[in-house]
């Protein structure tokens, strides 16, 4: 399980750099527009046709970018579909109330920045525009291994 993880989050690294190189050599990346959909609770506003609550997320020459609230709170994020987790940022999940211990951090992973640990958490609500998705498991990852959180798979997967 651990290879696995650790394969995922080189490939998440791996995935950072080509943006990273893409974003140099004058190539878009991606294209300029994502959209994320979701059924709606019982409890949500307004739906799309389908029965689906859409957002669209524009490309802003640095990748997706998206605000979102985690437990309650604004945080930013780069939409990575290579990322196989939500990491936040020490500093970040320290907004939100999150204070591994350094014994936490026992999940290895691979980055731009090089090999490190990170500490298994879950978030019990991350929003964006509307679309809700509750208990996700994240990953917390000291501010020197990551210059931004990342909304990885364990959000994405769960919308369309």
């Amino acid at each position: 399980m651990r290879q696995i993880l650790g394969f995922m989050l080189l490939m998440a690294a791996f995935g950072i750099g080509a943006v990273r190189y893409i974003d140099h050599s004058g190539k878009p990346a991606a294209p300029s527009v994502m959209a994320l959909a979701t059924k709606p609770s019982s409890a949500a506003g307004p739906a799309a046709s389908a029965g689906y609550r859409t957002v669209t997320l524009r490309d802003n020459g640095r990748g997706f970018q998206v605000e979102a609230r985690v437990d309650g709170r604004t945080i930013d994020f780069l939409v990575d579909t290579g990322a196989s987790a939500i990491a936040l940022r020490e500093s970040s999940a320290a907004k939100l109330g999150i204070h591994p211990s350094a014994c936490d951090h026992n999940v290895k992973m691979s980055t731009a920045n090089g090999v490190g640990k990170a500490a298994r958490v879950q978030l019990d609500r991350v929003e964006i525009n509307g679309i809700t998705v509750r208990d996700i498991a994240a990953l917390v990852v000291p501010d020197e291994s990551l210059s931004t959180n990342l909304l990885g798979m364990t959000f994405l997967s769960r919308v369309k």
